[in-house]
Formats: C-alpha cells, sequence, structure tokens
C-alpha cells in the first residue's frame, strides 16, 4: 500500500492500530527500500529495508534473548 501512497492516509484514519508490529514493520521496509531506492539508486531496494529496521530487528534480538536467559521453562508433566 506505500508503494502507492496509500499507506499514510491509512496510518492517519485507523491511527496507531495502522502501525502495530505486522503491518507497521512492512509499511517501515517499504518506506526504507523507497527512500534509499531514490537515494542509491537499483541497490537501495536490497539495502533500504534492512537499514531503516535494524534497529527494531536488534531490538527483538536482543531482549528475546535477556528473556529467555531469565525465564525459567516448565515442563509438562505426561
Amino acid at each position: 500500500m506505500d508503494g502507492l501512497g496509500w499507506y499514510k492516509f491509512l496510518i492517519d484514519f485507523a491511527g496507531c492500530g495502522a502501525t502495530v508490529p505486522l503491518t507497521g514493520f512492512g509499511n517501515l521496509l517499504a518506506k526504507g527500500v523507497l527512500t534509499e531506492v531514490k537515494d542509491s539508486g537499483f541497490i537501495g531496494a536490497f539495502i533500504g529495508g534492512i537499514k531503516a529496521a535494524s534497529a527494531g530487528i536488534t531490538a527483538a534480538i536482543f531482549f528475546g534473548y535477556i528473556a529467555s536467559l531469565i525465564s525459567k521453562p516448565k515442563i509438562k508433566k505426561q
């Protein structure tokens, strides 16, 4: 939807609901690709999404790892 320029209108209409992780992540990737293609050309299609979403991906991996160290798994008894 962002490739057509419609996602901004959806965010304005739906508010925060349109920026939740799944749809918001796709929008972030698309914006990153479009911006990087304008700046770097064809190679921007490959690096733009990763550059735009790198902080979120890193945070998800880091906090997931911390949560795995803190939590104690429970084994179900059969």
